[in-house]
C-alpha cells in the first residue's frame, strides 16, 4: 500500500503551478522552499543575508539578486522572516503590497505580533489581494521533510487559493479565523510548549536524581497521564532519543532566542486581553535567565541544563 504522504505529495504535486517569491531562506525558510520545488512550483527565492543566499543556491533554490527580481510574475509572495518589523518592512509603505495585484496572493509564515498580522492583512484587503497570517509548528526538521502544521488567519478565499502551497511544505492545514487568528493560534502554542517542555525537564531531571533511568521514567510517563509532546517527540534528556537536539549537543531545532521571542509575544497578547497567565510569564522568565546564561542559540530543549545540579 502506497503511503499516505506519498499520496498526498502526489496530488499536490498534481495540482501544483505557478511563480512562488519566497522570502527569507534560513534554516527553516530553506527547507520550505526546497519542498515547493520539489511540488512543482517555479520558486524565486531571496534573502538579505549573503550566507543564506548561498545555502540555499547550494541546495538547488533559484536564488534572485534582489526582492524585485523575486517577486516578477508572481503568483504567491510566501515569507519567513524574523521579526514583525522585518514583516512591516517588506509589505507596507512602499513594499510589496503597493506593488501587487488582486491576483497575488500573500502568506506569511513568520510568527510576529498580532496587530502587526493584522494591519497587513487590512492593508492588503484595501488592494484586493489575498493575504494569510500563516505560522508554522514542527521545527526544522518537518521544514525539511514537509511535515509542519500551518495555523492560518485570513479570509476563506485566500486560504483556498493558498492550500496548494500549503500542502506541499506542510501535513496538517488549520483556517483559524480572520487575519491576526494565525499568530493568536500559534502564541497559543508555544506557550503551551514551553511550559510542558520545562515540566517535562523538571521530573527527568528529579527522575534521574533519584536513580530511575530516564528512558525507563519516559516510558512510564509517557503511559500515563502525564504524556506530551516533549516527551513523546523531542525528549530533553540527552541520551534518550538519538535524533533530539538533546542527543546532539542542543544544536537547534529551535533556538532558545526564537522561544523567548515567541514568550514574549504570546505574554503581550494575554496581557493586552487582561488575562492572568503565570505559568506562561514563569517560563518566560526562567527563558530568558537561560538565553542570558549564553544558552540562546542553544535547541530550547537546553533549559534542562539549569537542572544540571540539585539546587542548594
Amino acid at each position: 500500500m502506497t503511503p499516505l504522504h506519498v499520496c498526498r505529495r502526489a496530488l499536490t504535486a498534481a495540482a501544483s503551478s505557478g511563480t512562488i517569491a519566497f522570502f527569507g531562506i534560513g534554516n527553516m525558510g530553506r527547507g520550505m522552499a526546497l519542498n515547493l520545488t520539489k511540488a512543482g512550483f517555479d520558486v524565486q527565492a531571496f534573502d538579505p543575508a549573503s550566507e543564506a543566499r548561498d545555502a540555499a543556491a547550494a541546495a538547488g533554490l533559484s536564488v534572485a539578486p534582489s526582492v524585485e527580481a523575486a517577486v516578477k510574475k508572481a503568483d504567491f509572495v510566501i515569507s519567513m522572516l524574523p521579526t514583525g518589523r522585518h514583516v512591516r518592512e517588506l509589505y507596507l509603505g512602499d513594499g510589496l503590497l503597493s506593488r501587487m495585484g488582486a491576483a497575488t496572493t500573500v502568506v506569511d509564515c513568520s510568527t510576529i505580533d498580532t496587530d502587526t498580522a493584522r494591519e497587513i492583512g487590512a492593508a492588503a484587503e484595501a488592494r484586493g489581494v489575498g493575504f494569510l497570517d500563516a505560522p508554522v509548528s514542527g521545527g526544522t526538521a518537518a521544514a525539511a521533510a514537509g511535515t509542519l502544521a500551518f495555523m492560518c488567519g485570513g479570509s476563506e478565499s485566500a486560504f483556498g487559493r493558498a492550500k496548494p502551497a500549503l500542502s506541499a511544505m506542510g501535513a496538517k492545514l488549520f483556517h483559524a479565523g480572520p487575519a491576526g487568528a494565525g499568530q493568536v493560534a500559534k502564541a497559543c502554542n508555544n506557550m503551551l510548549l514551553a511550559i510542558h517542555m520545562i515540566g517535562t525537564t523538571e521530573v527527568l531531571s528529579m527522575g534521574a536524581h533519584a536513580g530511575l533511568a530516564p528512558e525507563k521514567l519516559s516510558e512510564i510517563l509517557l503511559a500515563s497521564s502525564g504524556r506530551n509532546w516533549s516527551l513523546e517527540v523531542y525528549n530533553p534528556y540527552p541520551g534518550v532519543m538519538p535524533a533530539t537536539p538533546a542527543s546532539n549537543g542542543f544544536a537547534p531545532g529551535f533556538m532558545t532566542d526564537l522561544m523567548v521571542k515567541d514568550l514574549g509575544l504570546a505574554i503581550e497578547a494575554a496581557s493586552g486581553a487582561g488575562l492572568d497567565v503565570r505559568m506562561g510569564a514563569l517560563a518566560k522568565e526562567l527563558y530568558e535567565a537561560h538565553q542570558a546564561a549564553g544558552n540562546g542559540r542553544l535547541d530550547f530543549s537546553s533549559i534542562i541544563k539549569r537542572l544540571a545540579e540539585p539546587a542548594k
